[in-house]
């Protein structure tokens, strides 16, 4: 860790722009599979924009963020900005930072929250080559008109079979928000996949 990459800059306004990709994140949340705009990039942060924004915005001191790589900069970093504490599991995470799929724990290994308390689970926050381009899926439930037709690609072959099982599991279960750029997709637990070939 230096200086320089501890003191890279969080976000230009504070206020505004936290609150701005706070509504953005609840509404990709809220209609999963329909992108959203996040923002630019930060200058010296080596995330996308919307990932570097995102984790500005919900992490706090009370938080701890799981990162594969616990003594790289990036968590140094957040918690300068936020004092998010750094998980030493995934299950001891309140949001998971994945930007190397290759590096993508199974689902199961983060916490669902309890039945008493299911909104204590883990939200993971993933970033993807693209947020189009992928075989497609059909997605159902909450906050879906009939359908949404999604393709990400990038995923292990198993992942959608993991998230049936978290789908499942409700009301425990993660949420993810995939990234790419500047951008966000939301995919609560509550939403249903199902590939179109009938699997």
């Amino acid at each position: 860790m230096n200086a320089t990459s501890t003191l890279a800059p969080g976000l230009p306004d504070g206020v505004h722009d936290s609150q701005q990709a706070f509504r953005a994140v609840l509404d990709a949340l809220a209609r999963p599979g329909q992108v959203r705009h996040i923002g630019p990039a930060l200058p010296g942060v080596a995330l996308g924009g919307a990932m570097a924004r995102l984790l500005l915005s919900l992490s706090d001191d009370e938080t701890p963020v799981w990162w594969p790589d616990s003594d790289a900069e990036l968590p140094q970093w957040l918690r300068f900005h936020t004092g998010a504490p750094i998980a030493a599991r995934p299950d001891a995470a309140s949001f998971a930072v994945v930007t190397d799929l290759a590096q993508l724990p199974a689902l199961a290994n983060f916490t669902p929250g309890s039945a008493a308390s299911p909104e204590l689970s883990c939200t993971l926050l993933i970033e993807l080559p693209a947020l189009v381009g992928g075989p497609t899926l059909e997605w159902h439930g909450p906050g879906i008109a009939s359908v949404q037709r999604v393709g990400l690609p990038g995923l292990p072959d198993d992942f959608w079979a993991q998230w049936q099982a978290n789908h499942a599991a409700f009301p425990q279960g993660v949420d993810l928000v995939f990234t790419c750029g500047e951008e966000a997709l939301g995919l609560p637990r509550t939403t249903r996949v199902r590939r179109l070939e009938g699997v």
